[in-house]
């Protein structure tokens, strides 16, 4: 008798001031065998209560919570050493409201006009250290870096320099070979060497390391 290995659930904390919205969304989650509701809020207090007693791995965050500002809970979390992977699910930012969401260290910026199906395939995205930036989004966030780069620079080859565009424009190692013509290998390996040279671990954090720090590289 073959024994089936247990897919790991992703614990998902839902965060809107729309209470119609996060019912549709738990039914949505619901029905996946790969995700569990850690429950659902419409405030900053409430979410910082519910990560405490019941700890979640991605936070689906309105970013306009009425009164307060979705990345008043993500200051928080920081704050208090809360982990979860935070997707921002909105009905629209401007490119400074973007980029400031990504310097507080979100994950990724979903629109709700786009498809449930979507949206399951960024929960699951995020879940693993990815980005989750649409190419419209990208293009805000460029448009945001008009004064001088930073000081501290780096040195990127070529190839580093085209595989972090990639990078951030949401792209998969294998996307990326394609595109440049390369080998997948050849991708890890110079993403590597960016990860080295940059100090992070994740796609999420190098995306937004790039937009902060290393803007005349991806523009």
């Amino acid at each position: 008798m073959q024994h089936q290995t247990a897919v790991k659930s992703i614990r998902v904390l839902i965060v809107d001031d729309h209470s119609l919205f996060r019912r549709g969304v738990v039914r949505l989650l619901e029905s996946e065998p790969d995700i569990e509701i850690a429950g659902s809020c419409g405030t900053v207090a409430e979410a910082l209560n519910l990560l405490a007693a019941n700890p979640a791995d991605i936070v689906l965050l309105d970013y306009d919570l009425g009164a307060e500002r979705g990345s008043d809970l993500v200051a928080a979390m920081h704050a208090r050493g809360i982990k979860a992977h935070v997707l921002a699910v909105t009905a629209g930012v401007s490119p400074r409201q973007a980029m400031e969401l990504m310097q507080h260290g979100v994950a990724g910026i979903f629109p709700k006009t786009d498809s449930p199906e979507t949206l399951l395939e960024a929960i699951r995205k995020v879940n693993t250290g990815e980005a989750w930036l649409k190419q419209d989004h990208v293009k805000m966030l460029v448009q945001t870096l008009n004064e001088p780069p930073a000081t501290e620079e780096k040195s990127f080859s070529a190839r580093e320099r085209a595989v972090l565009r990639g990078v951030v424009e949401g792209l998969a190692n294998k996307e990326i070979a394609a595109e440049l013509q390369i080998s997948e290998s050849s991708v890890k390996a110079a993403l590597q060497q960016i990860f080295n040279k940059t100090g992070v671990r994740t796609r999420s954090q190098l995306v937004r390391v790039a937009l902060d720090k290393f803007r005349d590289v991806v523009v």
